[in-house]
């Protein structure tokens, strides 16, 4: 099937229609797919064509970076501004609330994870309705708690949901890396695949869905999101959390350490996070 462009044109996110029907959304963000400040409006850019858009019914998100399908905030960018951008109409900060959206659009969402997903790229996919991971190359993990960080995009509400409380708690509080297997296990993702089979089976996935009736597939996850979702509290009450612990010095001091370890540049730090968190 033969990509046609379209007319969103951002930096580090690329929108390719494979159909009207069927969406891909590439994070290009090298080397790490770090999530820098400026994503944040490219991001709402992408959520808002996927609202208003009147054919697509379902959309996949990957990445075009060896290694990496999106990691954290970029520590070494000012993020004062960031943390206290003002509200959107649902008073959630915009990046909470842009989870918020995709998670409630009518359209299907599908994370197809190769590499690291890591904090934010955690938090996306986990907003997505799908996630797939690769089972030799994706790693996912919310490592905030080892920062001295609480994540701030809704991790407790969703990881809860689906994992239940002590693998939860497992997951956040331990700060380390799971692999594409053990998630699949966990309940993290649906499934892990081989990672020749990944881009094949999650085509073929979105491309069926596509192929059903839009109003039926809304009406459908609308009901799956009654009895799925977390309410807005919970996900607003983890992101002021995530800014109260961002001033403590005890974050800010291990946030320091981990930078000085080589934290958001290419390197052993990024490739082994979860093992460089656990370090005193």
């Amino acid at each position: 099937m033969r990509d046609q462009s379209y007319a969103v044109k951002t930096t580090q996110i690329r929108l390719a229609k494979r159909s009207p029907e069927y969406w891909r959304v590439t994070i290009d963000n090298p080397p790490l797919n770090i999530f820098g400040p400026e994503m944040l409006p490219q991001v709402n850019e992408i959520i808002t064509a996927i609202e208003t858009d009147e054919q697509v019914k379902v959309v996949v998100f990957d990445s075009a970076v060896e290694g990496f399908f999106l990691i954290h905030l970029d520590f070494l960018a000012n993020l004062d501004e960031l943390a206290h951008l003002p509200p959107g109409p649902t008073g959630l900060h915009p990046w909470t609330e842009m989870l918020v959206r995709l998670s409630c659009s009518s359209v299907v969402s599908i994370a197809l994870i190769r590499g690291r997903a890591t904090g934010m790229g955690s938090e996306l996919a986990l907003a997505c309705d799908m996630r797939f991971a690769s089972r030799e190359k994706a790693i996912l993990s919310q490592f905030e708690v080892g920062a001295g960080l609480v994540p701030g995009g809704g991790p407790m509400a969703r990881l809860s949901r689906l994992m239940g409380r002590g693998r939860a708690l497992e997951v956040i509080l331990s700060a380390d890396d799971v692999s594409g297997e053990l998630a699949e296990l966990y309940g993290y993702v649906n499934r892990s695949l081989p990672d020749a089979d990944l881009d094949r089976f999650v085509d073929d996935l979105a491309t069926r869905i596509a192929s059903f009736h839009k109003q039926t597939i809304a009406d459908t996850k609308r009901l799956v999101n009654v009895a799925s979702l977390p309410p807005d509290i919970e996900i607003e009450s983890g992101w002021n959390a995530c800014v109260a612990s961002m001033g403590r010095p005890a974050a800010q001091q291990r946030i320091k350490t981990l930078i000085e370890r080589g934290f958001c540049k290419p390197g052993d730090a990024e490739n082994r996070l979860g093992d460089f968190v656990g370090q005193p």
